[in-house]
């Protein structure tokens, strides 16, 4: 007998032990092994797969479980006993997967024709902030041209921003009026190439999808366009008193205003959570949007590690040293300064509100963008010295400021003995005649035929990793590039 064998005795009572807890023992251990199998998945995916495999066990069990209706309590167990080792285990199937089955339904909350957008709206509640209102009203019509278009989407967000701090956090009129005046001088007013850029990428995507955007499609694309453009407006309001710059966009300084001084810092604070209002307003219900608030932190983190290796390329206090002006500690400033946020940051935003997941096609995107953010980089530093001010809106200060320029880090691998010590007894001191013997130094090595030497060899590049990527569109780079190509400001 089964008892002799197993337990080493004759005892009948173990044959009973074991014909009554063996099938459902091994029914544990076959749905334990179902769902182990399920884990990778989730949703409504993982809740059929479950289904498929169990459901014939269960329908089978059912229909034995009806053999067994009609019986009196004793009959029943009379008759349970009886069953062979296989109708016992099929039963205990039964019994565990509707357990498993009705719990999972209860406490999930998951119902027949209820939408997935209902589950991502629980997730991603946030019951600890004060909520923004997303029901939001669209226009029936929008400007065909883009510029018009995204410009013109500036007003309409600028207008919640104001309601929310008006309404949300009860600031008074004076704080109200501050915000709007200082939003108004500081994020308006650019070329806003890097908003209108995003936008570009989403139209892109959607029609090489075989899509057309909607109007609701258009407006979010622009909202995320100007969180950059508020992105950028936080990052230049800090850095113009980092730099104790003069002049941004044609006028002076927002920190230069009497009326503000260093009140621009918190300014530029409020700004950068400007960001994360309008998208939490916008994309907040998207099972995108913890990737989007995730790509902007890093995108945050990684230009301000940028600004601190600008900011200490030489000691604050103390004699100015060349040979930290190196190619590759020029190299870095640009790559985590500038390219990111200006240039992958709104091809990787476009990419993700496209439903794009491959990891491949972002380090694809990542390494064409980063070399076009270091061209871009030179062109402004070459700019920042040989721009005329009327047209670059802002007067060039990298001579006087002791920058870890494109130009400097050249002019250094060229200079001979002599010419280095002009760079030495002039560079990063201010005073129009040291700064004019720095200018004339660079005519002298002839640095704006090397710079438009540099400018046609990465121009070349750039079209060969755009060519060299069909996993992605090329327009998608291509907006971009054709943007800066030859600028002047």
């Amino acid at each position: 007998s089964l008892s002799s064998l197993l337990m080493g005795t004759d005892d009948p009572r173990w044959d009973v032990i074991y014909t009554m807890i063996g099938p459902f023992l091994g029914a544990m251990a076959t749905s334990a092994f179902i769902i182990m199998l399920s884990n990778s998945m989730k949703g409504r995916g993982k809740l059929l797969m479950q289904w498929c495999v169990l459901g014939p066990l269960c329908g089978y069990a059912a229909y034995q479980m009806h053999s067994l209706s009609g019986q009196t309590e004793l009959d029943f167990w009379n008759k349970y006993h009886k069953l062979s080792f296989e109708y016992k285990y099929f039963l205990a199937l039964f019994v565990i997967g509707a357990s498993y089955f009705g719990g999972a339904l209860y406490v999930s909350n998951v119902t027949i024709g209820v939408p997935e957008k209902e589950h991502t709206k629980h997730i991603l509640s946030t019951p600890a902030t004060d909520p923004l209102a997303l029901e939001l009203p669209y226009p029936t019509s929008l400007p065909s041209n883009e510029k018009e278009f995204f410009e013109g989407m500036f007003q309409r967000f600028t207008d919640e921003i104001i309601s929310d701090i008006e309404l949300t956090y009860n600031m008074p009129p004076e704080a109200v009026k501050w915000c709007r005046d200082m939003i108004d001088y500081t994020v308006a007013g650019g070329k806003m190439n890097r908003g209108m850029a995003t936008v570009s990428v989403i139209d892109t995507l959607a029609k090489w999808k075989g899509k057309e955007l909607t109007i609701k499609d258009r407006v979010r694309a622009a909202a995320l366009g100007w969180c950059i453009e508020f992105l950028q407006a936080f990052f230049l309001v800090a850095d113009d008193v980092m730099d104790d710059s003069v002049t941004r966009r044609g006028q002076p300084c927002w920190f230069r205003r009497p009326d503000v001084k260093l009140i621009a810092i918190n300014d530029s604070f409020i700004l950068e959570s400007c960001v994360y209002m309008i998208l939490k307003r916008y994309f907040a219900e998207e099972d995108y949007y913890p990737q989007l608030v995730d790509l902007f932190l890093e995108t945050t983190r990684q230009t301000e590690l940028g600004q601190l290796l600008d900011l200490t390329s030489q000691p604050l206090d103390g004699k100015i040293d060349l040979s930290r002006f190196t190619m590759e500690r020029y190299t870095s400033i640009v790559k985590y300064k500038t390219a990111f946020y200006s240039f992958y940051l709104p091809v990787a935003a476009g990419m993700i509100s496209a439903g794009i997941n491959s990891s491949k096609q972002y380090d694809q995107a990542r390494a064409i963008l980063v070399t076009m953010g270091e061209y871009f980089q030179i062109q402004d530093d070459y700019l920042d010295c040989y721009g005329k001010p009327e047209v670059i809106g802002k007067i060039g200060t990298d001579i006087q400021d002791n920058k870890c320029s494109w130009l400097v880090v050249t002019a250094l691998k060229k200079v001979n003995k002599k010419q280095k010590q002009v760079l030495v007894d002039n560079y990063g001191q201010h005073g129009p005649e040291k700064i004019e013997r720095v200018k004339a130094l660079y005519r002298e090595l002839d640095l704006e035929k090397e710079f438009q030497r540099y400018e046609e060899e990465s121009f070349q590049l750039i079209k060969k990793l755009i060519a060299e990527v069909p996993e992605l569109p090329n327009p998608v780079f291509e907006y971009l590039l054709n943007k800066i190509y030859k600028r002047s400001k």
